[in-house]
């Protein structure tokens, strides 16, 4: 097994008891923690920073801080705008495990030695012959495995998740028993860097640009008012949408040209085939066939039973056997096999 390994670790419980964890287990333990974006004017360690190492003063590991701010701000916070922009709801923790946490972070740490990194996620890496396979978490309430359906194959072998085989009830006690400042952290419910949820706002900030209004319409194109820009809405949205039609509204697609946001009943929020780009497959090398699977089109869908069907090199159609309501553009589709990541796709 690995023997340098390389926690990566947030400030908050979860990433604490891993470093824990690792460390009990004889692994030789260094934490890592990512500054990743600092709005205007904040300087100085952040309270996760802070937070981090003085568990690892406690643990008695060394503890490193990487800069991954240009990273993060190029890779996710960037593609999370051109997401939204170009009409779709992006998913920015799967493009942050991708490229910062598991890609960035990495290479950083492998500079510093490690042969290994561990997270605090709730998912589990099997190993299964000469395969390292991504599988759910113990606890599938928790489960964290949608959000990393985009990790490449071949890190797998050099992936830790100290807590795949536990609850939080357990986690939280374990850092209250080791005296923990985490042990009673609340976790994060929003996007890293849109804490107060105002993801409008967060863009205009940001980009400097004031989101340009257009109309709203029915399916067959009749203009029913005006909105404030496409940014605000998101495909199944009813509350929020500014406009009394008599009768109840759902967003079921939004145009980017055109600038028009498509209203229409719950009904029509409903499809069977979804179309994946950006294909990465884990448990398998290729489909070459019709494959049944349980699939996920958000990180709250339970999953149901579809079939995969490879349409190009990186392309799949995705055909449910049940209509899944509200598949958003930019989302991530992800398919199981049991509790076997086999792999996924972005929405298109």
């Amino acid at each position: 097994m690995p023997k340098r390994v390389f926690a990566a670790m947030s400030g908050g419980v979860d990433s604490s008891v891993a470093a824990y964890l690792l460390t009990r287990a004889g692994y030789d333990v260094t934490g890592a923690t990512m500054t990743l974006y600092h709005p205007r004017g904040e300087t100085g360690d952040s309270q996760d920073v802070i937070d981090a190492r003085a568990i690892c003063n406690k643990l008695g590991i060394p503890h490193k801080t990487y800069d991954m701010g240009e990273v993060f701000c190029r890779c996710v916070i960037e593609d999370f705008i051109k997401v939204y922009e170009e009409g779709g709801t992006p998913n920015p923790c799967v493009t942050c495990n991708k490229t910062v946490k598991f890609g960035a972070l990495w290479e950083a740490v492998t500079r510093d030695g490690a042969e290994a990194i561990a997270t605090g996620h709730y998912a589990r890496i099997r190993r299964d012959g000469d395969r390292y396979l991504l599988c759910k978490a113990a606890d599938e309430s928790k489960d964290q495995s949608y959000f990393l359906w985009q990790l490449p194959k071949e890190l797998l072998p050099h992936i830790l998740f100290p807590l795949g085989d536990m609850t939080k009830p357990v986690i939280r006690a374990l850092a209250a028993e080791q005296g923990f400042e985490t042990a009673h952290k609340s976790d994060s419910q929003d996007i890293c860097f849109v804490p107060d949820g105002d993801y409008a706002g967060f863009m205009g900030g940001y980009t400097g640009k004031t989101p340009m209004e257009g109309d709203f319409v029915d399916k067959n194109g009749r203009v029913l008012g005006r909105h404030k820009g496409i940014i605000h809405y998101t495909v199944g949205q009813r509350k929020g949408l500014g406009i009394a039609l008599g009768e109840p509204a759902f967003v079921c697609g939004k145009d980017p040209v055109t600038r028009r946001v498509v209203l229409g009943k719950n009904e029509d929020l409903f499809t069977r085939e979804v179309r994946l780009e950006g294909i990465n497959l884990l448990s398998v090398e290729s489909i070459d066939a019709p494959m049944a699977v349980t699939a996920r089109i958000r990180s709250t869908h339970k999953g149901d039973t579809a079939t995969v069907v490879m349409t190009g090199e990186d392309a799949a159609l995705v055909v449910f056997d049940q209509p899944q309501r509200a598949v958003c553009k930019g989302q991530s589709c992800v398919f199981y096999d049991g509790d076997v990541v086999v792999g996924g796709g972005i929405i298109r």
